[in-house]
């Protein structure tokens, strides 16, 4: 007897990563710590670059915004799975589930617009230096993290309003630890193929432009660096993108990884451990990365963490 659909369903049910009872401590301490470090790490870059003063240029204003994503990004599904393993329930509800689709196609486009909005920084800092600053005034780096939002956003409702259309059956489990809007896909008893093509379009459109306009940022900038004749100036030109370069690395890198992990394998648990590096450990990740490899940025860290309120700056103890 086939199952009645049913349009008002109330709650989906979060498998998580494992459903082994003798690994929730242990997921639970991962994750909390993972999301703790997130958002510690995120949020010292935003606070190091709007107390700064030599930080406030169009790099870290980008960079800012990347930051403030990420700690978005791993606010959507990290905590409600925490509270899932905390109370041992598995249950999101349905409005929930459409806010949390919502706002994880949001975070994750956004990451990948200001990924090539950064791309583009180092191409006009590199190729054009002497116009860097007017090229990118306030009102350009302004329109293109406005325009960056709204693309993000019209597209996000665009997936939620879709999912809305669909009508649901008495298998609601989602083999995920958040609404991964596959999964609910499946779970669904009507007919989902608008919903796939509007899903692959988003995914070639949204995904491919921005990953373009990287490569041929990149492109020139190779071709740039080739024509300096000194070492040196070589070793200083390529320094300068080499965090963002390794972070767009990290970032593709890790979403190819989860795709191909799911075309090759169908055990749902297993892309949901893999989305995991794209989704959390990225995020952790990309602090780490600009901190350690940026001279002013660590300077802008030690600065900020040694302040003495009402003495201005004070250096750390010897």
């Amino acid at each position: 007897m086939e199952s009645k659909n049913d349009t008002k369903i109330s709650e989906f049910l979060l498998q998580g990563i494992s459903e082994d009872p003798e690994l929730q401590p242990l997921i639970f301490g991962l994750f909390l710590s993972m999301y703790l470090i997130t958002v510690l790490g995120n949020l010292l870059i935003i606070l190091a670059t709007i107390s700064d003063s030599h930080l406030h240029t169009p790099m870290y204003f980008f960079l800012s915004n990347l930051s403030f994503v990420d700690i978005c990004f791993t606010s959507t599904t990290i905590p409600k799975m925490l509270v899932n393993i905390q109370t041992q329930r598995k249950a999101i509800r349905y409005e929930g589930c459409i806010v949390q689709i919502y706002f994880f196609t949001l975070f994750i486009v956004l990451d990948n617009f200001l990924l090539a909005v950064m791309a583009y920084d180092r191409y006009v800092a590199i190729c054009h230096p002497l116009h860097y600053m007017v090229i990118l005034n306030p009102y350009l780096c302004g329109l293109l993290t406005l325009a960056s939002w709204t693309m993000s956003a019209l597209n996000s409702l665009l997936q939620s309003f879709m999912v809305l259309r669909l009508s649901f059956c008495s298998n609601l489990e989602i083999s995920h630890f958040f609404c991964e809007l596959k999964q609910v896909f499946q779970r669904a008893c009507s007919d989902t193929f608008l919903n796939e093509v509007v899903l692959y379009f988003a995914v070639v459109l949204l995904g491919s432009v921005p990953f373009t306009g990287i490569l041929y940022s990149y492109c020139k900038i190779v071709s740039s660096i080739r024509a300096i004749s000194s070492a040196q100036g070589k070793y200083k030109a390529f320094s300068t993108c080499a965090s963002h370069l390794s972070v767009v690395s990290l970032f593709y890198g890790t979403s190819l990884g989860v795709y191909l992990s799911s075309a090759v394998t169908q055990n749902s648990h297993s892309t949901a451990t893999a989305s995991v590096m794209y989704s959390v450990v990225t995020p952790m990740l990309n602090p780490f990365i600009y901190s350690l490899r940026n001279k002013d940025i660590k300077s802008a860290l030690r600065r900020f963490l040694w302040r003495t309120p009402g003495k201005g700056s004070v250096g750390p103890p010897q």
